[in-house]
């Protein structure tokens, strides 16, 4: 009786050192890919949209295409700091340039995507020289390395992300809608 009880615990303590722990390790990479891929669509999109100053419908489809190749689904959530040019009447300084003296006023995902949509979707959304551009991304899906997590260790919730990137920059040049 001892001795099968012992063959039983052997045989699940085998498996689970033989298929679990691989299928665990080899789940955890491909997030580890997906984060990589992710974080490098981020920052070339937040990097063309600084140099250039503006944001396409092309150039938004690409880095959402970019995310889907993954084989997860995302959160993207854009945030543009527009530097304001006129905060107030400053009795000592008159320059918008000087440090502490910088004022920014935010526009969100949907008022850009809103702007994008214009034109049969071939709107152009423009910035300018100092405005910041920020993109955040986070997976909406539960990948396999988390139901993994959740099933032996409990330790990650429904509503958590396994795979997230952000970038944020400073733009260098004032877009045109023409270009």
């Amino acid at each position: 009786m001892g001795d099968s009880f012992m063959t039983v615990i052997a045989i699940f303590v085998a498996t689970i050192l033989m298929f679990i722990f691989p299928l665990l390790s080899v789940s955890e990479r491909s997030d580890d890919i997906s984060q990589l891929a992710a974080q490098t669509a981020v920052v070339e999109f937040v990097d063309e949209v600084s140099s250039t100053g503006k944001i396409t419908s092309a150039d938004y489809d690409a880095l959402i295409q970019n995310l889907a190749t993954t084989g997860n689904t995302y959160d993207v959530e854009l945030e543009h700091k527009i530097l304001d040019e006129n905060p107030g009447k400053k009795v000592t300084w008159t320059s918008g340039d000087k440090i502490g003296e910088n004022i920014y006023y935010s526009r969100y995902t949907s008022q850009i995507t809103d702007e994008l949509a214009k034109n049969d979707g071939n709107g152009v959304y423009t910035l300018k020289e100092g405005d910041m551009i920020s993109v955040s991304v986070k997976n909406t899906n539960q990948t396999l390395s988390q139901m993994l997590r959740n099933f032996f260790y409990t330790i990650s919730g429904q509503d958590t992300y396994q795979v997230a990137a952000e970038h944020a920059k400073m733009v260098t040049v004032t877009g045109s809608k023409n270009n």
